[in-house]
Protein backbone atom coordinates (compact mmCIF):
# COMPACT_ATOMS: atom_id res chain seq x y z
CA UNK A 1 0.00 0.00 0.00
CA UNK A 2 1.16 3.51 -0.81
CA UNK A 3 0.90 5.52 2.40
CA UNK A 4 0.41 8.71 0.38
CA UNK A 5 -2.51 7.34 -1.57
CA UNK A 6 -4.68 5.74 1.08
CA UNK A 7 -6.13 2.25 1.23
CA UNK A 8 -4.95 0.00 -1.57
CA UNK A 9 -2.76 2.73 -3.01
CA UNK A 10 -5.71 4.60 -4.55
CA UNK A 11 -7.98 7.50 -3.72
CA UNK A 12 -11.08 5.54 -4.65
CA UNK A 13 -14.03 6.63 -2.55
CA UNK A 14 -12.42 9.92 -1.47
CA UNK A 15 -14.63 12.97 -2.03
CA UNK A 16 -11.80 15.11 -3.35
CA UNK A 17 -13.68 18.41 -3.43
CA UNK A 18 -14.89 17.99 0.16
CA UNK A 19 -11.47 16.87 1.39
CA UNK A 20 -9.66 19.70 -0.36
CA UNK A 21 -12.07 22.17 1.21
CA UNK A 22 -11.59 20.58 4.64
CA UNK A 23 -7.80 20.68 4.34
CA UNK A 24 -7.92 24.26 3.06
CA UNK A 25 -9.61 25.26 6.32
CA UNK A 26 -7.48 23.08 8.60
CA UNK A 27 -4.19 24.17 7.00
CA UNK A 28 -5.30 27.81 6.76
CA UNK A 29 -4.38 27.51 3.10
CA UNK A 30 -5.08 29.68 0.08
CA UNK A 31 -5.42 27.88 -3.26
CA UNK A 32 -4.19 29.67 -6.36
CA UNK A 33 -4.99 28.61 -9.92
CA UNK A 34 -3.47 30.03 -13.07
CA UNK A 35 -5.79 30.69 -16.01
CA UNK A 36 -4.24 27.71 -17.81
CA UNK A 37 -5.41 25.20 -15.20
CA UNK A 38 -8.23 22.74 -15.84
CA UNK A 39 -11.71 24.18 -15.15
CA UNK A 40 -12.29 21.96 -12.09
CA UNK A 41 -9.18 23.42 -10.46
CA UNK A 42 -10.04 27.00 -11.44
CA UNK A 43 -13.51 26.58 -9.94
CA UNK A 44 -12.30 25.54 -6.48
CA UNK A 45 -9.46 28.07 -6.20
CA UNK A 46 -9.57 31.11 -3.93
CA UNK A 47 -7.92 33.19 -6.65
CA UNK A 48 -7.62 32.64 -10.41
CA UNK A 49 -5.29 34.85 -12.44
CA UNK A 50 -1.85 35.52 -13.92
CA UNK A 51 1.20 34.22 -12.10
CA UNK A 52 2.57 37.35 -10.38
CA UNK A 53 -0.92 38.67 -9.71
CA UNK A 54 -1.67 35.44 -7.82
CA UNK A 55 1.54 35.57 -5.78
CA UNK A 56 0.84 39.15 -4.73
CA UNK A 57 -2.72 38.32 -3.70
CA UNK A 58 -1.51 35.35 -1.65
CA UNK A 59 1.11 37.51 0.08
CA UNK A 60 -1.66 39.86 1.22
CA UNK A 61 -3.63 37.08 2.93
CA UNK A 62 -3.11 35.71 6.44
CA UNK A 63 -2.84 32.16 5.06
CA UNK A 64 -0.14 29.89 6.45
CA UNK A 65 -0.03 27.74 3.31
CA UNK A 66 -0.06 28.66 -0.37
CA UNK A 67 -1.12 25.83 -2.71
CA UNK A 68 -0.12 27.03 -6.18
CA UNK A 69 -1.82 25.20 -9.03
CA UNK A 70 0.48 26.34 -11.77
CA UNK A 71 4.08 25.59 -12.65
CA UNK A 72 7.27 25.61 -10.64
CA UNK A 73 8.52 29.13 -11.41
CA UNK A 74 5.16 30.52 -10.29
CA UNK A 75 5.35 28.73 -6.94
CA UNK A 76 8.93 29.97 -6.56
CA UNK A 77 7.70 33.54 -7.10
CA UNK A 78 5.10 33.03 -4.39
CA UNK A 79 7.85 31.86 -2.03
CA UNK A 80 10.03 34.84 -2.92
CA UNK A 81 7.23 37.20 -1.92
CA UNK A 82 5.98 35.13 1.05
CA UNK A 83 9.04 33.50 2.64
CA UNK A 84 7.23 32.94 5.94
CA UNK A 85 4.47 30.90 4.30
CA UNK A 86 4.63 27.24 3.31
CA UNK A 87 4.35 27.03 -0.49
CA UNK A 88 3.33 23.74 -2.07
CA UNK A 89 3.05 22.70 -5.70
CA UNK A 90 0.87 19.70 -6.56
CA UNK A 91 3.53 18.31 -8.92
CA UNK A 92 7.14 19.44 -8.68
CA UNK A 93 7.74 18.23 -12.24
CA UNK A 94 5.37 20.91 -13.56
CA UNK A 95 8.02 23.02 -15.25
CA UNK A 96 8.05 25.47 -18.15
CA UNK A 97 9.70 25.30 -21.56
CA UNK A 98 10.84 28.91 -21.20
CA UNK A 99 12.48 28.18 -17.86
CA UNK A 100 14.07 25.04 -19.28
CA UNK A 101 15.46 27.00 -22.23
CA UNK A 102 17.51 29.26 -19.95
CA UNK A 103 19.87 27.32 -17.66
CA UNK A 104 21.32 29.66 -15.00
CA UNK A 105 24.95 28.85 -15.76
CA UNK A 106 24.49 29.61 -19.45
CA UNK A 107 22.62 32.83 -18.68
CA UNK A 108 25.39 33.90 -16.29
CA UNK A 109 28.03 33.27 -18.96
CA UNK A 110 25.99 35.21 -21.54
CA UNK A 111 25.66 38.15 -19.16
CA UNK A 112 29.42 38.09 -18.55
CA UNK A 113 30.00 38.42 -22.29
CA UNK A 114 27.90 41.61 -22.33
CA UNK A 115 28.78 43.52 -19.16
CA UNK A 116 27.36 46.82 -20.45
CA UNK A 117 23.87 45.33 -20.89
CA UNK A 118 21.12 45.19 -18.30
CA UNK A 119 18.97 42.08 -18.16
CA UNK A 120 15.21 42.41 -18.55
CA UNK A 121 13.99 38.93 -17.77
CA UNK A 122 10.53 37.52 -18.31
CA UNK A 123 8.96 36.14 -15.15
CA UNK A 124 8.81 32.69 -16.79
CA UNK A 125 12.27 31.87 -15.47
CA UNK A 126 13.86 30.06 -12.55
CA UNK A 127 14.64 31.72 -9.24
CA UNK A 128 18.35 31.37 -10.13
CA UNK A 129 17.90 33.30 -13.38
CA UNK A 130 15.82 35.94 -11.60
CA UNK A 131 18.73 36.37 -9.17
CA UNK A 132 21.03 37.01 -12.17
CA UNK A 133 18.68 39.64 -13.63
CA UNK A 134 18.24 43.37 -13.15
CA UNK A 135 14.50 43.76 -13.77
CA UNK A 136 11.79 41.13 -14.08
CA UNK A 137 8.95 41.84 -16.49
CA UNK A 138 5.54 40.31 -17.05
CA UNK A 139 3.55 40.41 -20.26
CA UNK A 140 1.46 43.19 -18.72
CA UNK A 141 4.34 45.28 -17.32
CA UNK A 142 6.98 44.90 -20.05
CA UNK A 143 5.99 47.92 -22.12
CA UNK A 144 5.82 50.34 -19.23
CA UNK A 145 9.21 49.19 -17.97
CA UNK A 146 10.90 49.32 -21.36
CA UNK A 147 9.58 52.85 -21.91
CA UNK A 148 11.48 53.96 -18.78
CA UNK A 149 14.87 52.62 -19.92
CA UNK A 150 16.99 55.09 -21.90
CA UNK A 151 17.47 54.15 -25.55
CA UNK A 152 21.21 54.38 -25.03
CA UNK A 153 21.12 51.52 -22.50
CA UNK A 154 21.87 48.12 -24.11
CA UNK A 155 19.43 45.40 -23.07
CA UNK A 156 19.42 41.63 -22.84
CA UNK A 157 15.88 40.22 -22.98
CA UNK A 158 15.17 36.63 -22.09
CA UNK A 159 14.14 33.95 -22.07
CA UNK A 160 11.21 34.49 -24.50
CA UNK A 161 12.45 35.64 -27.90
CA UNK A 162 8.92 36.15 -29.19
CA UNK A 163 7.90 38.55 -26.40
CA UNK A 164 11.29 40.25 -26.72
CA UNK A 165 10.87 40.51 -30.50
CA UNK A 166 7.39 41.97 -30.12
CA UNK A 167 8.70 44.65 -27.78
CA UNK A 168 11.73 45.35 -30.00
CA UNK A 169 9.50 45.88 -33.03
CA UNK A 170 6.97 48.03 -31.22
CA UNK A 171 9.56 50.25 -29.53
CA UNK A 172 12.20 50.18 -32.26
CA UNK A 173 14.71 48.89 -29.72
CA UNK A 174 17.69 46.71 -30.60
CA UNK A 175 17.85 44.08 -27.85
CA UNK A 176 19.85 40.91 -27.46
CA UNK A 177 17.24 38.17 -27.32
CA UNK A 178 17.71 34.88 -25.51
CA UNK A 179 16.46 32.14 -27.90
CA UNK A 180 13.75 30.58 -25.69
CA UNK A 181 10.13 29.93 -26.69
CA UNK A 182 6.91 28.75 -25.08
CA UNK A 183 6.00 25.41 -26.65
CA UNK A 184 2.29 26.22 -26.31
CA UNK A 185 2.35 29.54 -28.18
CA UNK A 186 4.92 28.26 -30.69
CA UNK A 187 2.41 25.61 -31.79
CA UNK A 188 -0.13 27.95 -33.37
CA UNK A 189 -0.43 27.68 -37.14
CA UNK A 190 -0.71 30.81 -39.28
CA UNK A 191 -2.33 28.85 -42.11
CA UNK A 192 -4.97 27.36 -39.84
CA UNK A 193 -5.55 30.73 -38.15
CA UNK A 194 -6.23 32.36 -41.52
CA UNK A 195 -8.68 29.57 -42.36
CA UNK A 196 -10.46 30.19 -39.06
CA UNK A 197 -10.61 33.94 -39.68
CA UNK A 198 -12.16 33.25 -43.10
CA UNK A 199 -14.80 31.05 -41.43
CA UNK A 200 -15.62 33.85 -38.95
CA UNK A 201 -15.29 37.11 -40.91
CA UNK A 202 -15.07 40.12 -38.65
CA UNK A 203 -14.12 38.14 -35.55
CA UNK A 204 -11.05 39.70 -33.92
CA UNK A 205 -8.03 37.74 -32.76
CA UNK A 206 -6.61 38.19 -29.27
CA UNK A 207 -3.05 36.90 -28.94
CA UNK A 208 -0.53 36.53 -26.16
CA UNK A 209 2.81 38.19 -26.96
CA UNK A 210 4.56 34.84 -26.42
CA UNK A 211 3.16 33.93 -29.86
CA UNK A 212 5.48 34.15 -32.88
CA UNK A 213 5.34 37.31 -35.02
CA UNK A 214 3.40 35.54 -37.80
CA UNK A 215 0.54 34.99 -35.32
CA UNK A 216 0.74 38.34 -33.52
CA UNK A 217 0.57 40.28 -36.78
CA UNK A 218 -2.96 38.95 -37.34
CA UNK A 219 -4.19 40.03 -33.89
CA UNK A 220 -6.42 42.99 -33.10
CA UNK A 221 -5.42 42.70 -29.45
CA UNK A 222 -2.09 41.63 -27.93
CA UNK A 223 -1.77 41.24 -24.19
CA UNK A 224 -1.41 39.11 -21.10
CA UNK A 225 -3.93 36.46 -20.17
CA UNK A 226 -5.65 38.95 -17.84
CA UNK A 227 -5.66 41.51 -20.63
CA UNK A 228 -7.14 39.03 -23.11
CA UNK A 229 -9.85 38.17 -20.58
CA UNK A 230 -10.70 41.85 -20.12
CA UNK A 231 -10.76 42.34 -23.90
CA UNK A 232 -13.19 39.43 -24.23
CA UNK A 233 -15.53 41.11 -21.76
CA UNK A 234 -15.46 44.54 -23.40
CA UNK A 235 -15.09 43.92 -27.14
CA UNK A 236 -18.16 44.97 -29.14
CA UNK A 237 -18.59 41.75 -31.14
CA UNK A 238 -19.84 38.37 -30.04
CA UNK A 239 -17.08 36.09 -31.41
CA UNK A 240 -13.39 36.07 -30.46
CA UNK A 241 -10.52 33.91 -31.70
CA UNK A 242 -8.15 33.28 -28.80
CA UNK A 243 -4.44 32.65 -29.43
CA UNK A 244 -3.21 31.50 -26.07
CA UNK A 245 -3.59 28.38 -23.91
CA UNK A 246 -7.27 27.43 -24.32
CA UNK A 247 -8.14 26.94 -20.65
CA UNK A 248 -8.47 30.74 -20.35
CA UNK A 249 -11.70 30.29 -22.33
CA UNK A 250 -13.31 28.81 -19.20
CA UNK A 251 -13.14 32.19 -17.48
CA UNK A 252 -14.36 33.97 -20.61
CA UNK A 253 -17.41 31.73 -20.84
CA UNK A 254 -18.20 32.32 -17.18
CA UNK A 255 -17.85 36.09 -17.55
CA UNK A 256 -19.76 36.55 -20.84
CA UNK A 257 -21.64 33.31 -21.61
CA UNK A 258 -23.50 34.84 -24.56
CA UNK A 259 -20.29 35.25 -26.58
CA UNK A 260 -18.47 32.62 -28.66
CA UNK A 261 -14.79 31.97 -27.97
CA UNK A 262 -12.75 29.89 -30.38
CA UNK A 263 -9.28 28.61 -29.59
CA UNK A 264 -6.76 29.37 -32.34
CA UNK A 265 -5.73 26.14 -34.04
CA UNK A 266 -2.44 24.33 -34.06
CA UNK A 267 -0.79 22.80 -37.10
CA UNK A 268 -3.19 19.85 -36.97
CA UNK A 269 -6.20 22.14 -37.36
CA UNK A 270 -7.30 22.11 -33.73
CA UNK A 271 -6.08 23.54 -30.44
CA UNK A 272 -5.32 20.27 -28.57
CA UNK A 273 -1.60 20.72 -29.17
CA UNK A 274 -1.86 24.13 -27.48
CA UNK A 275 -2.81 22.74 -24.07
CA UNK A 276 0.18 23.27 -21.79
CA UNK A 277 1.44 19.82 -20.77
CA UNK A 278 3.08 21.24 -17.66
CA UNK A 279 -0.06 22.96 -16.40
CA UNK A 280 -1.98 19.74 -17.07
CA UNK A 281 0.20 17.87 -14.59
CA UNK A 282 -1.78 19.39 -11.72
CA UNK A 283 -4.85 17.36 -10.78
CA UNK A 284 -7.41 17.35 -7.98
CA UNK A 285 -5.79 14.18 -6.63
CA UNK A 286 -2.34 15.78 -6.48
CA UNK A 287 -3.74 18.94 -4.92
CA UNK A 288 -5.44 16.89 -2.21
CA UNK A 289 -2.24 14.97 -1.43
CA UNK A 290 -0.17 18.17 -1.41
CA UNK A 291 -2.53 19.79 1.10
CA UNK A 292 -2.67 16.60 3.17
CA UNK A 293 1.09 16.07 3.34
CA UNK A 294 2.32 19.66 2.77
CA UNK A 295 4.62 18.39 0.06
CA UNK A 296 6.07 18.91 -2.59
CA UNK A 297 7.28 22.07 -0.91
CA UNK A 298 9.14 25.03 -2.41
CA UNK A 299 12.32 25.88 -0.50
CA UNK A 300 14.66 28.72 -1.49
CA UNK A 301 17.93 29.56 0.26
CA UNK A 302 17.60 33.05 1.75
CA UNK A 303 20.54 34.69 -0.04
CA UNK A 304 19.22 33.46 -3.38
CA UNK A 305 15.68 34.57 -2.51
CA UNK A 306 16.82 38.10 -1.69
CA UNK A 307 18.80 38.36 -4.95
CA UNK A 308 15.77 37.26 -6.93
CA UNK A 309 13.51 39.57 -4.97
CA UNK A 310 15.63 42.57 -5.95
CA UNK A 311 14.78 42.08 -9.62
CA UNK A 312 11.09 41.58 -8.77
CA UNK A 313 11.10 44.69 -6.59
CA UNK A 314 12.65 46.68 -9.45
CA UNK A 315 9.69 45.72 -11.62
CA UNK A 316 7.16 46.56 -8.94
CA UNK A 317 8.81 49.94 -8.40
CA UNK A 318 8.56 50.71 -12.11
CA UNK A 319 5.21 49.19 -13.02
CA UNK A 320 3.33 47.96 -9.97
CA UNK A 321 -0.05 49.17 -11.22
CA UNK A 322 0.17 47.05 -14.39
CA UNK A 323 0.24 43.67 -12.65
CA UNK A 324 -2.78 41.67 -13.73
CA UNK A 325 -3.69 44.27 -16.34
CA UNK A 326 -3.50 44.11 -20.11
CA UNK A 327 -1.49 47.14 -21.07
CA UNK A 328 0.03 45.59 -24.19
CA UNK A 329 -3.09 46.19 -26.26
CA UNK A 330 -5.11 46.93 -28.17
CA UNK A 331 -2.61 47.08 -31.02
CA UNK A 332 -2.08 45.64 -34.44
CA UNK A 333 1.51 44.68 -35.16
CA UNK A 334 2.66 44.37 -38.74
CA UNK A 335 5.96 43.31 -40.15
CA UNK A 336 8.73 41.24 -38.61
Amino acid sequence: MDARNGIGGTLQGVDLLAEIDRLRRERNAVILAHYYQKPEIQDLADFVGDSLELSRKAAETDADVIAFCGVRFMAETAKILSPQKTVILPDMDAGCSLEDSCPPEQFAAFRAQHPDHIALTYINSSVQVKALSDIIVTSSSAEKILAQIPESQPIIFGPDRHLGGYLARKFGRDMLLWPGVCIVHEAFSETELLKLKAEHPGAPVAAHPECPAHIVEHAEYVGSTSGILDYAKTMPGDTLIVATEPHIIHQMQKAVPHKLFIGAPGADGNCNCNICPYMAMNTLEKLYLALRDLTPRIEIEEELRLKAKRSLDAMLDMASATIGQGDLGPVTVTGA
